[in-house]
C-alpha cells in the first residue's frame, strides 16, 4: 500500500476523509460508570488537533509533469490534434509543446488532492517492527519489485531496462521459460484439484438486504455475506457496446478557503451530490437540476449507504466558517433523495455541550453517529432520538459501520492502553447482539463491511505506509467469534482505511461472496518497463487465498469498487492510450467483462478523480466521478465537481 503522491500546493484539508477528528467542545467533568452496551460517552485521551485546519500557505508553483512510464521505449510518439504529455508517454522522446502545457493523465490537479495534510499518527506512521512477510501471492518467477510511484504520478521512469531484483529464485514476470514451466505445473494442479476448487467458488444466493448501497466507490459497503461466487444476483447489464460518452458535467466551485463537498448518492431517479453548503439532485442522464437542499453551513459527514426507501443522512456545520476557524460538526439531517426533501434536523448533547460528530452511517432505518464524546442514533424517518451519549461512561462508541447491519467500534481504556470492542448492535435499540474484543494495544479499527463482518486495523503500526491497515479480521456477526485473521503487508497489498476519525472510510477494499477482495501493489508487467497490479481473493472463513486473481494488464491498475450480486465491480485505471473502464469480475471464474469505457478525450479530467481520493459511483450503465473538495484558486483548465458517463445500451 503506497502513500498517495505528494499533495499539490495550496490544497485545503480534507473533510470527511483521512485525518484527525474534529476539535471537541470542552466537556464538563464526568464520573466513571459501568459501560452500557450500545451506549456511549467520553474518555481520557491526548489533545486532539483541529479537524479542519485552515488551508496551508501556497507552495511553489506546480512543475510541468514528466511523461509517465508505460509507453513503449523507442516507439514513435503519437501526435493527437492537441497533444498533452500525459500518463505513459515515453521517457526521452520529444514532447509536443501545446500553447498551454497541461499535466498528464492521472496527475491530480492542485484543488483535488484531499490529502494535503496528514496527522503524524496516521499519515506518517513509524516503520513497522520486524521483517515484512513474504509476498503470499508471488510465484517463484514473479518476485515483487521495490515500490514505485503510483500510476499517473509524474516521476521520471527508468530509461534503461531494470536489473533483476533480489528475491526468490527466478528472474521476474518476464522470464518466459520458467513461467511456462510454472504454468504447466499450475495447470496440472488445477486438473487434479479442480473439482474441489470450483465447487467452492461458484453459486450465490443473490439475496436482497433492506439496506442498499448507493453504488459507492469506497468499497466493502454492500457485501453479500451469504453468496459464495458466480454471477447470481448481478444487476448491471453487459452493453452491446461499452464505449461511453460524456452525459454531463458540473463545474468545480472556487472558494476562498477549501469547502468539503463529500457525499454522492445514486438512485433510479436521481444522482445527488454535495455542493457548497447544499445538496443538489440531478437527472441521472441529462444532468438537469431536479432539486436543491440549501444548508446554513458545509456538509461535514456523510455515508455511502441509502436504505430501501432511498433515504440517507448527513451531518453539517451550523454556519459558514469564518476565515481560519470552523464551527463544530453538530447538526444531523435525514434526506429523502427521490423527493429532494430534508426530513428533519437534530443535534445531540454530552452534558451541556453539543456533540461534535466525526462520522455517520445509515443501517436500515437508523442513523448512527460516533465521536469521542460517544455515539448517538436517530430514527431515519422521524428523527426520533434512539440513544445519546451517557455522561460518565468509561467507554464510548467511536463510530459505526452501517448497511445491512449496524456495527460499533467501541473504545475502552486510556490512549496507549486501549481495548477495542467490535459490537453487532440492534439498530433500533442499540442492544449488543454479539461482541469481539480485539487484542489490547490496537488503538484504531475501521469497518470494511457489516455483512459479512470484516474489520481492518493497523496492528502495532506495522503497516508502515500510512494505509491504516496491516490485518483484516473476519468475524461471525451472530456470535462475535473470530473466523480468520488475514495479514496484508503494506508492501504487498493496496487499499486504505481511516480508523482514526472516520470508522467507515475504507477505499479499494471489498468484502462479499464469503471473500475479501484486495488489490496488490504494482508488479512487473509482461513487457519491459511496464507495470500492472492484480486483485486477489481471500476466503473469509479460513483466511487463506482462494487462488482467484485477475491482472489489470500492462500499464493499468484495478481497484475494487463494490459487489454486484455475486460479481465484483472494479475501476480499471487505463494506460496512456485508453479511457478508464468499469469491469465486472465473475465471482467464480474471475473472468472480466467490460461494462463501460470512458472516451480517451476525457482522460486528463478523469485522471483527477481516481478511486484513492474521489467518489466513484456506477449503476445502470452509467459512471459518476466527483471531487470531495472545492478549489481555492482559478485554473486555466476547466475543472469539474462531477463527470458523468454512460453507454447507449
Amino acid at each position: 500500500m503506497t502513500q498517495p503522491p505528494p499533495p499539490p500546493p495550496n490544497q485545503p484539508p480534507q473533510q470527511g476523509g483521512y485525518g484527525p477528528p474534529d476539535p471537541q467542545t470542552p466537556q464538563t467533568p464526568q464520573n466513571p460508570q459501568t459501560p452500557a452496551g450500545g451506549q456511549n460517552a467520553p474518555e481520557d485521551q491526548p489533545p486532539t488537533p483541529p479537524a479542519t485546519p485552515p488551508a496551508p500557505p501556497a507552495g511553489p508553483p506546480a512543475q510541468s509533469p514528466q511523461p509517465g512510464y508505460g509507453y513503449p521505449q523507442g516507439a514513435p510518439v503519437p501526435q493527437p490534434p492537441t497533444p498533452q504529455p500525459g500518463y505513459g508517454y515515453p521517457q526521452g522522446a520529444p514532447v509536443p509543446q501545446p500553447p498551454t502545457p497541461q499535466p498528464g493523465y492521472g496527475y491530480p490537479a492542485a484543488p483535488q488532492n484531499p490529502y494535503a495534510t496528514q496527522p503524524p499518527a496516521y499519515g506518517q506512521q513509524p516503520p513497522g517492527y520486524g521483517a515484512q512477510p513474504q509476498n503470499p501471492y508471488a510465484q517463484p518467477t514473479q518476485p515483487l519489485q521495490p515500490a514505485q510511484p503510483g500510476y499517473g504520478y509524474p516521476g521520471p521512469p527508468p530509461t534503461v531496462p531494470m536489473q533483476p531484483q533480489a528475491g526468490p529464485a527466478g528472474s521476474g514476470r518476464n522470464n518466459a521459460t520458467l513461467f511456462i514451466v510454472v504454468a504447466a505445473v499450475t495447470v496440472i494442479a488445477l486438473i487434479i484439484g479442480g473439482g474441489v476448487w470450483y465447487a467452492k467458488s461458484s453459486g450465490g444466493d443473490g439475496k436482497k438486504h433492506d439496506t442498499a448501497s448507493s453504488s459507492g466507490g469506497t468499497g466493502g459497503k454492500n457485501g453479500d455475506g451469504g453468496a459464495t461466487g458466480g454471477s447470481t444476483g448481478a444487476k448491471e447489464k453487459v452493453p452491446a457496446d461499452p464505449a461511453a460518452t460524456r452525459l454531463f458535467d458540473v463545474p468545480l466551485p472556487v472558494t476562498k478557503e477549501g469547502v468539503s463537498t463529500t457525499g454522492s448518492w445514486l438512485t433510479d431517479k436521481v444522482y445527488a451530490k454535495t455542493g457548497v453548503s447544499e445538496i443538489v439532485g440531478y437527472d441521472p442522464v441529462k444532468g438537469t437540476k431536479a432539486w436543491t437542499i440549501k444548508l446554513p453551513g458545509p456538509v461535514c459527514a456523510t455515508t455511502d449507504h441509502v436504505n430501501s426507501d432511498n433515504r440517507t443522512a448527513i451531518a453539517y456545520r451550523p454556519k459558514q466558517p469564518a476565515q481560519g476557524s470552523y464551527p463544530g460538526c453538530t447538526l444531523v439531517a435525514g434526506i429523502d433523495l427521490d423527493a429532494g426533501k430534508q426530513l428533519w434536523t437534530k443535534s445531540a448533547k454530552s452534558g451541556d455541550y453539543p456533540v461534535n460528530f466525526s462520522n455517520l452511517t445509515v443501517a436500515q432505518h437508523t442513523v448512527a453517529l460516533g465521536s469521542t464524546d460517544g455515539g448517538a442514533a436517530f430514527d431515519l424517518d422521524s428523527g426520533k432520538v434512539l440513544w445519546q451519549p451517557k455522561p460518565g461512561d468509561t467507554c464510548y462508541d467511536a463510530g459505526y459501520g452501517g448497511g445491512a447491519k449496524l456495527v460499533a467500534v467501541r473504545k475502552c481504556g486510556d490512549y496507549g492502553n486501549r481495548q477495542l470492542h467490535i459490537q453487532n448492535l440492534d439498530p433500533k435499540s442499540g442492544k449488543v447482539i454479539s461482541e469481539y474484543k480485539m487484542d489490547a494495544g490496537i488503538e484504531y479499527a475501521a469497518v470494511v463491511s457489516t455483512d459479512p463482518l470484516v474489520v481492518a486495523a493497523d496492528v502495532g503500526d506495522s503497516a508502515g505506509d500510512g494505509s491504516g491497515v496491516s490485518d483484516y479480521f473476519s468475524l461471525d456477526y451472530r456470535t462475535g467469534k473470530l473466523l480468520a485473521r488475514i495479514s496484508a503487508p503494506g508492501k504487498t497489498y493496496g487499499g486504505r482505511c481511516d480508523g482514526i476519525s472516520h470508522v467507515e472510510d475504507c477505499r479499494q477494499i471489498v468484502a462479499g461472496n464469503g471473500k475479501l477482495y484486495l488489490p496488490t501493489e504494482e508488479l512487473d508487467g509482461s513487457t519491459d518497463l511496464s507495470r500492472t497490479n492484480e486483485i486477489v481473493a481471500f476466503d473469509l472463513n479460513t483466511g487463506k487465498q482462494t487462488g482467484q486473481r485477475v491482472e489489470a494488464g500492462d500499464n493499468a491498475t484495478l481497484s475494487p469498487l463494490r459487489m454486484d450480486g455475486g460479481n465484483l465491480l472494479a475501476y480499471k485505471r487505463p494506460p496512456y492510450d485508453k479511457g478508464g473502464q468499469i469491469v465486472s469480475i465473475d465471482g467464480g471464474s474471475f473472468k472480466t467483462t467490460t461494462l463501460l469505457e470512458n472516451p480517451l478525450s476525457m482522460r486528463q479530467a478523469e485522471g483527477s478523480m481516481l478511486p484513492e481520493y474521489a467518489e466513484i459511483l456506477f449503476g445502470h450503465g452509467r459512471l459518476y466521478m466527483s471531487q470531495i473538495y472545492t478549489s481555492t484558486r482559478k485554473s486555466s483548465l476547466k475543472e469539474y465537481l462531477v463527470l458523468a458517463f454512460g453507454t447507449k445500451g
